[in-house]
């Protein structure tokens, strides 16, 4: 898709929603016909519904580490990744975050739009760096208004992070570290759309809600099977059907889910 179209490069940073200020990435302007959407549920709309909604969104690069929003806080907008993914946190008491849903080129981070809650109900932390549409919340409810593909789209959307989160609350419940950080792995993949990406062990053990000595063995565990490899915060999946066979079900359970609800 990328060589079809000529970049244009934008020189004004644009204010993330805490007043700090991130580059934006270079706007893709087509040859003719529909600007590229590159993320799967604006690509699933209507050609006419997703011109409508694009033409509201503005580019905007997010940085690694990135708290896009806290639990609880009112939503100014909403994200479509194009080639960035965002991690969905979750705290109870004084324990640290666990991460309980993850949002990529598949999805939207600000669904809870459509259901007429504009607050986040996650902590919002940008885990893979990179381009995504921008959207004000006032302007989605707009496009909600306008458009009932839009509105169907999203609720199904909604429909399936629900039971994907359910699925991940019994894995770590009921699943062995190993299989579940191949599941882990797996997810950030599809997401990174690369075999390689940065990790840290820490980073893996706060979002598995385990110790960091279990996320080293297991690790340690893949790369002897020849699945992965890792050197000082560095992944790279060398052999994708092994990992999938390492996973547990859920990974294919999600995926599953996604694509009959929504593909």
């Amino acid at each position: 898709m990328r060589g079809l179209y000529a970049r244009t490069q934008s020189p004004a940073w644009i204010a993330d929603e805490r007043g700090h200020t991130v580059p934006p990435f270079d706007e893709p302007v087509p040859e003719s016909g529909l600007q590229p959407a590159q993320n799967h549920l604006i690509e699933l709309l209507p050609k006419k519904d997703g011109a409508r909604l694009l033409a509201q969104c503005e580019p905007v690069q997010l940085v690694l580490g990135q708290v896009l929003y806290e639990q609880g806080e009112a939503l100014k907008h909403a994200y479509f990744p194009v080639d960035s993914f965002i991690s969905l946190l979750t705290r109870i008491d004084d324990h640290p975050s666990l991460e309980v849903g993850m949002v990529g080129r598949e999805g939207l981070f600000g669904a809870a739009v459509a259901l007429g809650v504009p607050a986040a109900p996650l902590q919002a932390l940008v885990q893979g760096s990179g381009s995504a549409w921008r959207i004000s919340t006032a302007a989605l409810q707009s496009q909600l208004d306008l458009s009932a593909p839009l509105r169907r789209l999203l609720l199904r959307y909604i429909y399936v992070v629900t039971e994907q989160m359910a699925s991940s609350a019994a894995c770590l419940r009921f699943h062995l570290i190993g299989p579940r950080l191949a599941r882990w792995l797996l997810m950030s993949e599809d997401r990174a759309h690369a075999q390689q990406f940065h990790v840290t062990h820490e980073f893996l053990a706060s979002m598995l809600g385990v110790r960091r000595v279990g996320v080293t063995v297991a690790a340690s565990q893949l790369q002897r099977q020849g699945l992965i490899r890792y050197h000082r915060g560095e992944v790279r999946v060398e052999d994708r059907a092994g990992l999938e066979a390492a996973a547990c079900s859920c990974y294919q359970r999600q995926r599953r889910a996604y694509t009959e609800k929504l593909s």
